[in-house]
């Protein structure tokens, strides 16, 4: 893979091919353009976790029990730009770029959170496929021991571009659906949804009935 550098970014930016970058808003393209990537902004909306009554957030698909949405376990909150959102520590929250990202089909962007806030505790690392679209995803950690306030529409992360060298795309027919294309806000995970957990508690059904260890 190749890094794709400040001026082929803004190329790419500025072209009217349909499979080319697309960022937007952009608001000051000169600072968040960076020699190696660009800058994103901390968008309006917000997950975050909260206490339940049960023991644990359940994935596993089970017949015998009144299973709870992972849902249930996030509260909606929203900031107007410029406001602020308090991180505990310890607390995860789920929000999203200020932007709207497109990623040509032999691009790979990979996230990483600035360094400003890595000293801070806040890290995160996360990756944006070939061929998606829509606002990116950013899942929010506290890591340190003091509530860190972070503002909205502030510069959280960077994301670097790849040229991959073949077109691939997020966006395959012969595939399942892609959980998280398109969001403009965020989204809890989805890995209940996984193809492979249903047959997981088909395996363990028969050992129970066949009284397997």
């Amino acid at each position: 893979m190749k890094l794709v550098s400040r001026k082929a970014i803004l190329e790419s930016l500025g072209s009217d091919d349909s499979d080319s970058l697309f960022i937007d808003p952009l608001l000051e393209p000169d600072s968040q353009v960076n020699p190696i990537g660009v800058d994103l902004r901390l968008g309006y909306d917000f997950l975050v976790s909260i206490m339940t009554r049960r023991p644990a957030i359940e994935l596993a698909p089970s017949a015998d029990r009144d299973r709870r949405t992972i849902s249930s376990h996030f509260q909606e909150t929203r900031r107007d730009l410029g406001d602020t959102f308090i991180l505990y520590p310890n607390q995860i929250a789920l929000g999203t770029t200020l932007e709207y990202v497109s990623v040509p089909k032999g691009m790979l962007g990979e996230i990483v959170s600035r360094s400003s806030f890595n000293r801070l505790g806040v890290q995160l690392s996360t990756s944006i496929q070939p061929g998606y679209r829509g606002c990116v995803s950013l899942e929010l950690f506290n890591h340190g021991q003091s509530p860190i306030e972070l503002v909205v529409g502030g510069r959280i992360v960077e994301v670097r571009f790849y040229e991959i060298g073949n077109e691939l795309d997020y966006i395959d027919a012969e595939r399942a659906p892609r959980k998280y294309l398109g969001n403009v806000r965020p989204v809890v995970s989805q890995a209940d949804r996984d193809s492979e957990l249903r047959s997981l508690a088909e395996i363990r059904s028969r050992r129970i009935e066949d009284g397997s260890p």
